[in-house]
């Protein structure tokens, strides 16, 4: 049960941290720092519950007991590293060398760990690793590791999360049971523990352990509360008329149809919002490794809401943009780009395909990387229509 619990562990605190690691992504200044450190904090937690959760179930010899500032360094260490790594493919757009170089330092912010904790068990035995199953604990750490980066940068919505979460998980388990596995307890002389500091029990350690399975599991069930949508509007004046224009503060309006009343002809200037939507853009800005990068919007096959910021697809690869949707459908051009669902656009010219799903459908793009987006219900027919497949109705 301790085997599976650790395990389980693992696998809710990598959920959480790169959930955290995520929302890095859309957010600046102050808050990036906070949620950075947040999932940092959160991957070393999991990653030191983990293995003292599995040194609870390990057969360790009597009267063992861990040294307080080995268990302590291990988790500074584990926190650091993690940080560094996060911080490599968090910011920016990754270059695949610097997944590898955060995958290698995942992977040794949680070898070191194993170890230094390992270091901090005291008793009447000195402890013998085996070389070959030392190194391959540390291979399985660093090509989980990258298994999980890859997916977390690569893979849309919530799968995305759960590939990179199992892959942690597997990442920190597999490393730690690998290099028990290699692990000898060898007799010795009982060690002056007062000479080493502080010394705790396995009874302590077990409740602290479980305070800290409480933390991550509360952590992932929070991340998983969705966040409350604004439905604020701010009502403009237009010219001399006594009408008035809608426009929102954030994401309210996500799907127009719901605001199908409040429409009117006339577009109103909202203030930091950029041009007017009768003037689309062309082009949008994107961040990269070097800063914020214009491309062209006829590159653009589609567009993905994410929190408060949106994905953008030219063909070969997914790019952030700081807009939200509602802004970006409203600089673009409706004779081009189509609001297929709530959190997504297309561009008809680029529609490869379109088949039903059940009750919606879904649309391919061209490109070099083709890709998938759904249609929800209420948009099929204009889809149909816009792509040519039937007429539209009158």
């Amino acid at each position: 049960m301790l085997v599976a619990l650790s395990v389980v562990i693992a696998i809710l605190g990598g959920y959480t941290g790169f959930g955290l690691a995520a929302r890095v992504r859309g957010t600046f200044n102050t808050s990036r720092r906070w949620l950075l450190a947040a999932a940092a904090f959160f991957l070393a937690v999991s990653v030191w519950t983990m293995h003292f959760v599995a040194m609870l179930a390990a057969p360790l010899p009597p009267d063992t007991v861990y040294l307080v500032l080995p268990t302590i360094a291990s988790f500074l260490i584990c926190a650091v590293v993690m940080g560094v790594s996060l911080f490599f493919v968090s910011i920016g757009e990754p270059s695949s060398l610097r997944i590898i170089a955060s995958a290698v330092l995942l992977g040794a912010g949680i070898v070191s760990m194993h170890y230094v904790g390992i270091h901090g068990l005291a008793g009447a035995f000195h402890v013998e690793h085996q070389l070959a199953m030392t190194v391959a604990a540390a291979v399985i750490a660093v090509g989980t590791a990258y298994g999980g980066l890859r997916a977390f940068l690569a893979r849309p919505g919530g799968m995305r999360l759960a590939l990179s979460a199992a892959a942690f998980g597997i990442a920190v388990s597999g490393m730690h049971y690998t290099a028990m596995q290699g692990m000898r307890f060898l007799p010795g002389h009982a060690p002056n523990h007062a000479a080493h500091g502080l010394a705790a029990s396995p009874e302590m350690l077990s409740l602290v352990v479980s305070l800290l399975c409480f933390l991550i599991v509360a952590g992932f069930l929070l991340l998983l509360v969705p966040e409350p949508r604004s439905t604020a509007l701010i009502a403009v004046p237009v010219h001399q008329a006594d009408t008035y224009a809608f426009a929102t503060s954030g994401t309210a309006m996500s799907d127009r149809n719901d605001f199908a009343g409040l429409q009117t002809q006339h577009h109103v200037p909202v203030p930091g919002a950029g041009p007017p939507s009768d003037t689309p853009m062309r082009r949008l800005p994107v961040e990269s490794a070097d800063g914020t990068r214009l491309i062209d919007v006829g590159r653009i096959r589609s567009i993905k809401a994410n929190a408060h910021y949106t994905l953008v697809h030219d063909g070969s690869r997914e790019r952030m943009c700081p807009w939200a949707i509602s802004h970006a459908e409203a600089q673009l051009d409706p004779a081009v780009f189509i609001r297929v669902h709530r959190s997504h656009i297309v561009s008809i010219p680029h529609v490869s395909l379109i088949r039903k799903e059940g009750d919606s459908a879904v649309v391919e793009l061209d490109g070099e990387v083709p890709h998938l987006v759904p249609v929800s219900r209420t948009r099929i027919a204009e889809v149909r229509a816009r792509l040519g497949l039937i007429k539209r109705p009158a």
